[in-house]
């Protein structure tokens, strides 16, 4: 048997095989292996969370689907029909209780109509309030100021909506409405009585722009600081006034920021629950003929139906409501995925400095 000799410092000597170098895989500590199988996991978890809700709302409902068919979408009556007595109904093989109607056209227009005005409000005022926040007050105004903006953000939903319900809607029926009224001639929208204490379409969209509008300026507030300082300086130096350098540099710069931080204050507003629910007027088979119209959403909906649902004994009742959440979950969805693709093709084109944020 040959020996491979070695020199005094534990070399191996001239013409010895050199050991395999160990694989990658062999290299990797105990601790490498289970941070990678931590983080795969977390990872997974957000994909795998949704799925799994995707699929429990689907179960349940299944059976509402089949039973409401087209008129789901089409009808504009939504009741759970006589709780307290045995008569049942069948249509497509699912029993119900006897005049049970679960017609949801009315709520997704209330959840539409009400968010998409939210936005119109919320949207000019976050943007343009963090603007001047940012580029025209001091900074130490800055930090005092932006402190209120989180504190608004904390406040809870309920706090909003007893407020409303309270004090802003009432205010507003008063004051504010009937002058808006008058533009009913031009814009049909405007035109409709008003409830005495305010519910209705408007001050459900009012209150619930002044709950967005944290997390839109928020957001807006993290982008702005994220403009490179050199294009500001240089927009000044070529003479620029402040204005227009907010307007031709820093607005295209975070575009596409302030849309996606719309998509987030849109996504509170679909989603609101207890705010809505004080304020609205909790108007559940009817459409809104004006802005001052009393309405429901879909969430508010579940909320005050779902005690109701709990005592049908078909079990119908709560398969309906799992119907309107798939529904709300499947906007929401949509509207995260297309804002994504949005996202993406703005990000494709060219901006007046660098990519943007």
């Amino acid at each position: 048997m040959a020996v491979i000799e070695a020199d005094a410092g534990g070399t191996p000597a001239a013409g010895a095989a050199t050991p395999p170098r160990p694989s990658l895989a062999t290299e990797m500590t105990r601790g490498d292996r289970i941070l990678k199988v931590v983080a795969t996991v977390a990872a997974a978890i957000p994909g795998g969370l949704v799925a799994f809700l995707a699929a429990i709302m689907l179960v349940t409902a299944l059976p509402a689907i089949i039973f409401n068919g087209t008129n789901f979408f089409t009808g504009t009556v939504f009741s759970l029909g006589h709780l307290y007595t045995t008569n049942t109904v069948t249509h497509n093989g699912e029993v119900a209780p006897s005049g049970a109607s679960y017609g949801a056209l009315s709520f997704i227009i209330g959840t539409f109509s009400t968010s998409v005005i939210a936005l119109l409000l919320a949207i000019p005022v976050s943007v343009g309030g963090v603007l001047m926040l940012t580029e025209w007050f001091p900074r130490r105004i800055q930090g005092f100021l932006s402190i209120f903006l989180e504190l608004l953000a904390g406040i809870p939903s309920v706090v909003f909506g007893l407020w409303g319900i309270t004090i802003f809607a009432p205010y507003m029926a008063q004051h504010v409405y009937p002058a808006l009224s008058h533009i009913g001639t031009v814009i049909p929208w405007f035109k409709g009585p008003i409830i005495q204490d305010g519910e209705g379409l408007l001050s459900a969209a009012l209150v619930l722009g002044i709950m967005v509008i944290p997390i839109i300026a928020s957001t807006t507030r993290e982008l702005v600081r994220q403009v490179p300082v050199l294009a500001r300086e240089g927009a000044l130096a070529l003479g620029m006034t402040r204005y227009e350098m907010v307007r031709t540099v820093v607005i295209p710069y975070i575009r596409r920021g302030i849309f996606a931080a719309s998509l987030l204050g849109w996504g509170r507003a679909l989603g609101e629950t207890i705010a809505v629910l004080l304020i609205s007027g909790n108007a559940l088979n009817s459409l809104p003929h004006s802005i001052f119209s009393p309405i429901s959403t879909i969430a508010a909906t579940i909320a005050s139906v779902l005690d109701g649902a709990l005592t049908d004994f078909t079990g119908m009742g709560i398969h309906a409501l799992a119907e309107l959440g798939l529904l709300l979950l499947i906007i929401s969805l949509i509207t995260n995925f297309a804002g994504r693709l949005v996202v993406r093709r703005l990000a494709s084109g060219a901006l007046p400095v660098g990519r943007g944020v």
